[in-house]
């Protein structure tokens, strides 16, 4: 099929990642892909893949914008011959949703997370002929609140390529960059830096003086850019001044996450990201601005899996079992277990090919 994946742009992200390895793998299977979005940092990787990205101003809702995306979306649907559009997010799908209705192509649309309700908002919003979403709480969402036909929704996972995240990755590269010590422990924490997913980072800063008590040449290092960056990194170098040393690194977005994924003795975080950790053999403490489940182990497997280790519900992170949770990964010396039984985790239920194999089965549920 010929396939056009609509998302708001291409930088750095959770959501931004599930669509390149998807768009990956679908080509792999003899699709015909093209990706349309505002751009950013994984364009580049598309088009060393074979994809072809076409830009669109499509990440925000200024009308002008909305306007110019409609008619570029509309001539590539058109010139392009595309047979199936599958949109991101809620501002594309609204878009896209408008062009379905004159150009009559199928269409699917992906939820990655929970979006804030309003009667406004709950009337534009357009989940096109079939929904994915990317855990059970999500379509359990889907149906409750905007009563979509639990016959109409694929549930999937976020695709980690486990050739890509790996103990065995080298990491030589950061550590030279860095300045990091090989022998030194280290906390690695990878997520945007926005107002809705900078909790866990300012805790980690604000509880570095007791684990340096502990482990004088602990280092935290905090991957990931965003609206609140310069915010964090203040809070991190008012820390660094107060502890004598900087034992907090600050990295901005990098495409080499899968380099710190390999690095950490602890990873803190949630989502993808959390599962790259993972695929890498990481000890991994879940834990942002959702909620918190803390160590991952078997008796946290379910309930992390139908949160897509979101922890969305639970209870909300306290630096106290934070602290305790990190000392006491720190402290074990099973963690090569903890990394393999984690790492199986990945391979078992968060494949690529689960992923596309679902989607695809969205596609067909709606050609015509």
């Amino acid at each position: 099929m010929r396939i056009l994946m609509v998302t708001m742009g291409m930088d750095i992200g959770g959501a931004e990642t599930h669509i390149l390895e998807l768009a990956k793998e679908l080509k792999r299977r003899n699709h015909e892909v093209f990706v349309a979005s505002n751009g950013g940092k994984y364009v580049e990787e598309l088009n060393q893949s074979g994809i072809e990205h076409i830009w669109a101003p499509l990440n925000n809702k200024n009308p002008k914008n909305v306007l110019k995306s409609y008619q570029i979306l509309k001539d590539l649907i058109q010139n392009k011959k595309i047979e199936l559009v599958h949109s991101h997010t809620r501002i594309t799908s609204f878009i896209c949703g408008k062009l379905q209705k004159r150009l009559h192509f199928p269409f699917v649309t992906t939820d990655h997370g929970v979006f804030k309700i309003t009667p406004l908002l709950k009337m534009i919003t357009d989940w096109g002929d079939a929904t994915i979403a990317v855990s059970e709480d999500i379509k359990d969402y889907l149906m409750q609140n905007y009563r979509i036909d639990e016959n109409q929704i694929v549930v999937t996972v976020n695709g980690i390529d486990i050739k890509k995240f790996s103990k065995e990755t080298d990491t030589t590269a950061i550590c030279e960059e860095f300045h990091l010590e090989k022998e030194a422990p280290k906390i690695v924490h990878i997520s945007r830096l926005d107002s809705e997913t900078t909790l866990v980072a300012h805790q980690l800063i604000d509880i570095m003086p007791e684990i340096a008590k502990q482990y004088p040449n602990i280092k935290l290092i905090m991957v990931g850019g965003g609206t609140c960056f310069e915010e964090v990194k203040k809070c991190a170098d008012e820390m660094n001044q107060k502890l004598g040393k900087n034992s907090i690194i600050m990295t901005n977005s990098r495409t080499d996450v899968n380099q710190f994924a390999a690095l950490g003795d602890v990873f803190v975080g949630l989502s993808r990201a959390a599962l790259e950790a993972m695929a890498s053999e990481r000890p991994v403490i879940l834990a942002g601005n959702q909620g918190y489940l803390g160590i991952f182990d078997e008796a946290k497997q379910t309930k992390a899996i139908e949160t897509n280790f979101c922890c969305r519900g639970l209870e909300m992170p306290k630096k106290e079992r934070l602290k305790e949770d990190i000392l006491t990964i720190l402290s074990q010396h099973n963690n090569e277990e903890m990394g393999e039984f984690n790492r199986n985790i990945v391979k078992e239920f968060y494949s690529i090919e689960k992923m596309t194999n679902d989607c695809e089965k969205a596609y067909q549920m709606v050609k015509k």
